[in-house]
């Protein structure tokens, strides 16, 4: 574990800076300073403090656009926003690599053709979730699920990186799991399939007369 990982494990003890982190992540645009003190409860000065903190851990990446849409003179200034970090910060005492261990077993996967099986066994264990329903699965495991047009998806990938470096075997593996995860809340009438979008995970749900 990094030093940098033990910054944000400090950062994120606040509870108002906390707060505006999980906001901000949850939206699927970037967040002014005012959008985001309103959904905490607190000042925009303060939210401002809160949010360049975050900032400088690496947990959110700010930028300036105009919020009102107008461009041009009489548009006004920019304003600054904030929105999720690219970078992954994992947090074990003492320090564990499950990276390696995942990325060894994914070339073995390819090495050995083993994908059929390998996608057995992501369904069992989505078969094994203990969850009332889908959303409550798909948030205990970091997907971040959203509603869009009926759609169900997913603004957070749990396997980000392993996908960036093995993308056909890591989606099909999590299109596995995520269907295992829909057996196990007994949801019948919704399906899971491959749909990806830019920085979101590469599946989505929808009801079966949907496709």
């Amino acid at each position: 574990m990094s030093s940098d990982d033990l910054d944000v494990l400090v950062v994120l003890r606040d509870p108002v800076r906390r707060a505006l982190y999980e906001y901000v992540v949850a939206q699927g645009h970037e967040v002014g300073r005012d959008e985001a003190a309103r959904a905490a409860g607190v000042g925009r000065t303060l939210a401002a403090f809160h949010l360049d903190k975050l900032v400088e851990a690496g947990l959110l990446v700010s930028g300036f656009r105009h919020l009102t849409g107008r461009t041009g003179p009489g548009s006004g200034r920019p304003a600054k926003v904030y929105r999720r970090s690219a970078v992954e910060h994992q947090v074990t005492v003492p320090p564990r690599d499950y990276r390696t261990l995942a990325l060894v077993l994914a070339e073995a996967v390819d090495v050995l053709g083993g994908e059929d099986a390998a996608q057995g066994a992501a369904r069992r264990v989505g078969e094994r979730a203990k969850a009332g329903d889908l959303r409550e699965a798909l948030t205990e495991r970091g997907y971040a699920p959203y509603d869009e047009g009926g759609v169900t998806r997913l603004r957070n990938c749990p396997f980000h990186v392993l996908a960036e470096e093995r993308p056909v075997l890591v989606c099909s593996l999590n299109l596995a799991l995520c269907q295992g995860l829909l057996a196990a809340v007994g949801e019948r009438e919704v399906t899971a399939r491959i749909d990806p979008r830019p920085g979101e995970c590469c599946v989505s749900f929808s009801k079966n007369n949907d496709h």
